[in-house]
């Protein structure tokens, strides 16, 4: 009998807790506007589901060497599908990645970017996407080849060479 009342009780909290939380969702508290501060543990809970996903995932190496060939195609291939949103190198967000929530991070020099991620992690990022950050996954737009190209890129983007960086700076949105 005690049993029964204790999940009794449980169910009647967890029931009364998600109407409440419905009813603060139709009053409006959630802020659904990208210039709405984060909710309480967004980041946090983001942050474990995403690393609950790619766990497991991450730890392939790159299947193409990290040769300029490579990291010139990973260029122009970021320059098209990427730089709208993370930037090129020494150049502001654009007015799109500014209007993102969670400001998308720029990912090339001089910032830190995800150079000292591991190559299977940024690969299966690019591959994928991230819900709830505006981050598109590209897995039905770029090959295999060219997803792994741009992922070299960004493993690389703190030593490019010269003709990586000039290819980079052709910055197809001025």
């Amino acid at each position: 009998m005690k049993m029964k009342l204790f999940f009794l009780g449980a169910f009647s909290g967890v029931l009364l807790f998600m109407i409440a939380g419905l009813i603060w969702l139709m009053a409006g508290g959630m802020p659904m506007g990208t210039s709405g501060d984060p909710l309480p543990f967004e980041k946090k809970i983001a942050h474990i589901a995403l690393n609950a996903a790619m766990r497991g995932q991450t730890n392939q190496s790159s299947p193409i060497p990290f040769d300029e060939t490579n990291l010139i195609r990973g260029a122009k291939i970021y320059q098209v599908n990427c730089a709208v949103c993370h930037g090129l190198p020494s150049e502001t967000l654009s007015p799109i990645a500014q209007g993102l929530f969670p400001p998308p991070p720029k990912l090339m020099p001089p910032n830190k970017g995800v150079t000292d991620d591991k190559i299977g992690e940024t690969y299966w990022k690019v591959k994928n996407g991230i819900r709830l950050t505006g981050m598109p996954g590209f897995q039905k737009t770029l090959s295999e080849t060219e997803i792994w190209q741009v992922s070299a890129l960004l493993f690389n983007a703190n030593q490019l060479s010269e003709p990586v960086k000039t290819e980079l700076a052709k910055s197809i949105y001025k």
